[in-house]
């Protein structure tokens, strides 16, 4: 099936790049000093951000294509996970975003310090979210 294919794809996609984020380049991050840790946060998030929010659209989409083409149920969750990133990010994460994107580089400090720990804390539900709908996908995909 290959809405289902697709949906894995998508949601697997989505779950790898919001690991690596949460893994790799915020840790990374971390060491740098408060002005340059601020000032890489900020593109970093806008291409992230340009990735993620259509992959998990066509996740979306596409598991639930697949759950109705099969009658298989456990593709809905997996849809349902990949999209509840969407109103997760709008709702949750937006005003910590916004207070980030707020700050001028060379006000950075304690201040943006504590607000990207708070944002690298709130990312870590997006990439459970993804893996979430990755396995689901792969669970649906196997049966």
């Amino acid at each position: 099936m290959i809405a289902g294919h697709f949906a894995l794809v998508m949601a697997s996609v989505f779950a790898g790049a919001a690991l690596y984020v949460s893994l790799v380049e915020h840790p990374a991050r971390q060491h740098l000093d408060d002005r340059a840790a601020l000032t890489e946060w900020k593109p970093a998030y806008k291409r992230g951000f340009a990735m993620q929010g259509p992959l998990a659209v066509a996740g979306f989409l596409a598991g639930v294509l697949a759950w109705w083409q099969s009658g298989t149920w456990i593709w809905l969750p997996g849809a349902l996970a990949l999209i509840a990133n969407w109103p997760y990010t709008l709702v949750v994460i937006l005003p910590t975003n916004n207070k980030l994107m707020a700050l001028e580089p060379a006000q950075a400090g304690p201040e943006s310090r504590a607000l990207l720990e708070k944002w690298s804390r709130l990312h870590a539900a997006r990439t459970t979210l993804g893996c979430l709908a990755a396995l689901c996908f792969l669970w649906a995909s196997l049966r």
